[in-house]
């Protein structure tokens, strides 16, 4: 199993994840996505967006604001009930959160005399307008579902969907955490991919089981180890005040098996406290037998931060002592780079710039001419880049070039004119 320290340091010396306002000492529980960060954050978003949305009959898109009415968050239930039980040390004076400690009475740093637990809410809280006064109060969102809930009627208004249905939504959220996070899988601030689904009440068991299945198929096809995953359930104690049953879809880390994704059966607490606190109808009118009620809500909630921490992790691994990172090539931030054989040579680099240009205009494609051609392939290795194409010169005689798989370091020629094709369907699948 990969190690932490190999992930951070590969993930800050290669481009993918920076510490956040490093320059300055840093930021804790914040962090920034470099170059090859952020082409692998819009793979995996564009993946999930095409598998859920894009491909489904029944799904609508929405990106909802991160700033919403207050009155959302107290009809929503977050301003009383998203709390948090806070510990303070009353000698090192370190917080922490009290349903997270082995020892309730004893600082897990210091040794000292911990208080009392009290209620700490997680909400950013900012105001809007020039005064700083109760009226003017906002929230930055702690979840992307409740912009869900406040346009479900105009969803209907504007597309009439029949039951069941889906809205989904990629965005950031906000949480005030208490203690330090695990890299990028706490932050303060984070993407989250959230559809909630709403159905008939007497559907929710079996749609449950149908987005557990969804849920680990989607982990499956990024390149999350399946055999590193577990459902584990929550107790009626656990669960938030607006949910029923509640299972996290846990990874087992190197520190052990923390929640990747959740799933929520909300009922239809959201629709009907926001129906009641706005005065506005929120239920929804069956055409075949007249009915008005509010739907039920099955709640897949993916955290896109929390994806790509496996993600590296599963992709790790050392060959001959060196990095692969073995990445989906559906996810994979280059999908090729293109290499002349001798960079001193004229006649190589103009063909393999021509073979580059032609790449690089259907899909992620890199140019390298450092070094010998081992080095570049290590680099591209250490990326994730699946394929390596390397003009020779039998390439001036018949137009063919060397393709080498980053997986098994096996090469073979290839035709260039069959190039885009084989790469497309390593990836398009």
């Amino acid at each position: 199993m990969s190690s932490l320290e190999q992930i951070v340091s590969l993930a800050k010396r290669r481009g993918f994840i920076y510490p956040g306002s490093e320059i300055y000492g840093g930021l804790a529980n914040t962090y920034d996505y470099g170059p090859l960060g952020v082409a692998l954050k819009k793979n995996i978003k564009d993946y999930w967006w095409k598998r859920f949305v894009l491909t489904s009959e029944n799904m609508y898109g929405l990106d909802g604001g991160v700033l919403l009415n207050s009155k959302v968050w107290e009809a929503s239930g977050h301003i009383e009930n998203f709390t948090d039980p806070l510990v303070e040390c009353k000698k090192c004076h370190k917080r922490f959160r009290a349903d997270q400690l082995e020892e309730k009475k004893k600082c897990p740093e210091c040794g000292g005399e911990l208080t009392e637990p009290m209620s700490f809410n997680g909400m950013f809280r900012t105001n809007i307008g020039a005064t700083e006064e109760s009226r003017n109060i906002a929230y930055l969102r702690p979840e992307t579902a409740q912009a869900i809930f406040i346009n479900f009627k105009n969803i209907l208004n504007s597309f009439s969907p029949k039951l069941p249905f889906g809205i989904a939504q990629i965005g950031k959220a906000f949480r005030n955490e208490i203690t330090l996070g695990y890299y990028v899988f706490r932050m303060l601030e984070f993407e989250q991919m959230e559809i909630e689904y709403f159905i008939n009440e007497s559907d929710w068991e079996k749609t449950f089981v149908f987005w557990q299945g969804e849920m680990l198929d989607f982990a499956k096809e990024i390149g999350i180890n399946t055999k590193k995953l577990k459902f584990r359930e929550h107790d009626a104690s656990e669960r938030s005040h607006y949910s029923k049953r509640t299972t996290d879809l846990e990874y087992e880390f190197p520190v052990g098996f923390k929640e990747l994704y959740g799933l929520a059966y909300r009922t239809d607490f959201d629709l009907k406290n926001h129906s009641k606190a706005s005065g506005v109808d929120l239920t929804y009118l069956d055409s075949a037998t007249g009915e008005r009620f509010f739907p039920h809500v099955i709640e897949p909630s993916f955290g896109l931060d929390r994806t790509i921490l496996p993600v590296l992790l599963d992709a790790y691994s050392e060959r001959d002592g060196k990095v692969v990172l073995k990445l989906s090539s559906k996810i994979a931030p280059i999908k090729a780079a293109v290499f002349p054989l001798l960079a001193n040579k004229p006649e190589l680099v103009e063909k393999a710039r021509g073979i580059y240009k032609k790449l690089l205009s259907e899909f992620p494609t890199v140019w390298d001419a450092r070094g010998n051609i081992g080095k570049r392939y290590a680099s591209q290795d250490e990326i994730g880049t699946p394929w390596c194409i390397t003009v020779d010169f039998q390439t001036l005689e018949d137009d063919t070039v060397t393709m080498r798989d980053r997986d098994t370091g096996k090469q073979e020629r290839i035709k260039t004119e069959n190039l885009v094709e084989r790469i497309q369907m390593s990836f398009a699948s």
